[in-house]
């Protein structure tokens, strides 16, 4: 098997906010949708059906992100339906596990071409 390397090519980062702070009316995966499609516009050149996952950490999954909120955002973030995602939860930096699982499946030889990151509203939490 040929050597692979995991690299960032671009990367991208939402304000950082405070409970009930003015990011709190902000959906978890419009913030996470927000930040993909921002990403891509620093990678104009990439086609988006060539991205293997996006994988996303988050860490609550109650209330609005209780269901994939990885798929969700790439969805609205207009991605092609047939890019897969995939939501870590590790309860403490699970947006870094999301980019490690992402750096682990390019050196795996898994795919190529992966988002990753994290996402969490503790304003919206129930």
């Amino acid at each position: 098997m040929a050597s692979r390397e995991a690299v960032v090519v671009a990367a991208v980062r939402t304000p950082v906010g405070r409970l009930g702070g003015g990011l709190s009316s902000v959906r978890p995966d419009d913030l996470a949708a927000h930040a993909i499609s921002s990403l891509l516009k620093k990678v104009p050149g990439l086609d988006p059906k060539e991205i293997s996952d996006v994988y996303f950490g988050c860490a609550n999954q109650a209330g609005e992100d209780n269901r994939n909120v990885a798929r969700i955002a790439l969805l609205l973030a207009g991605l092609p339906q047939s890019v897969p995602g995939c939501t870590v939860n590790r309860l403490c930096a699970s947006g870094l596990e999301a980019i490690n699982a992402s750096a682990r499946a390019v050196l795996a030889g898994e795919g190529d071409i992966y988002i990753a990151g994290g996402v969490e509203s503790m304003s919206r939490a129930p």
